[in-house]
């Protein structure tokens, strides 16, 4: 543990202790976003105590927290529940994301650096080196890869978004799990021409085919569930 290090090397420096409430913010949203967690579920306080081993008060402030990234609601006066899973629901995200996604990266290509560049060949490097049997890594970097692409629209507020969406539409695909068949989709490939296109500063290009990997994915989706 952090707190059991006594680092005098002034090289070193310890990161700062997460607080029970980002800890316990932390492990829900996985588990939602994962699909651990069932759409609609209720999340009782006092069930979640024993089960995260923490006091009644970070559960409260984390699920509040988690109701602003829309993967929770608030009951009334009842408590909370994870947020429920429907297909207008999944087809507003999906557009919403398209749409966004779409304006950073266009600003991206347009203003973006060479250290964006290198950022940017360095996350679909590392992407194309995980398996896909390797989820939990491939996700983390999967993730990374697509928010690089459009970090360099210069506007945090879009990127918050961007990502909050990101997010959205992975709890769907891992909702959907195995009922999902990719066939003999290179999404290896897609990610690919994806990253071409950007690096050659093609904006209508690169918006193309992104939309075109999304959308791949979402009449999948659309097609498997039982929203």
């Amino acid at each position: 543990m952090l707190s059991e290090l006594n680092l005098v090397n002034e090289n070193f420096t310890e990161e700062p202790p997460v607080s029970a409430t980002q800890r316990v913010f932390q492990i829900l949203r996985h588990k939602i976003i994962v699909g651990e967690i069932a759409p609609g579920e209720r999340l009782k306080v006092e069930d979640l105590k024993s089960k995260l081993d923490t006091g009644a008060t970070p559960i409260r402030e984390a699920l509040s927290l988690l109701t602003s990234d829309q993967l929770v609601e608030r009951i009334d006066q009842r408590g909370f529940r994870t947020a429920p899973a429907n297909k207008a629901n999944f087809e507003e995200i999906f557009r919403l994301r398209c749409q966004l996604e779409t304006m950073a990266l266009r600003s991206s290509i347009e203003s973006g650096s060479t250290e964006w560049e290198e950022s940017l060949l360095l996350a679909h490097y590392r992407l194309s080196r995980i398996p896909r049997e390797e989820t939990d890594n491939f996700e983390r970097q999967h993730k990374v890869y697509h928010m690089t692409l459009l970090e360099a629209c210069n506007s945090p507020i879009l990127m918050r978004y961007c990502s909050q969406l990101y997010d959205l539409n992975i709890r769907y695909r891992n909702l959907a799990g195995k009922s999902v068949d990719y066939g003999s989709r290179d999404v290896a490939g897609e990610h690919a021409e994806i990253l071409q296109a950007t690096i050659e500063r093609d904006a209508d290009r690169a918006c193309l085919v992104l939309l075109n990997h999304y959308e791949k994915t979402g009449q999948l989706l659309v097609s498997s569930f039982s929203l």
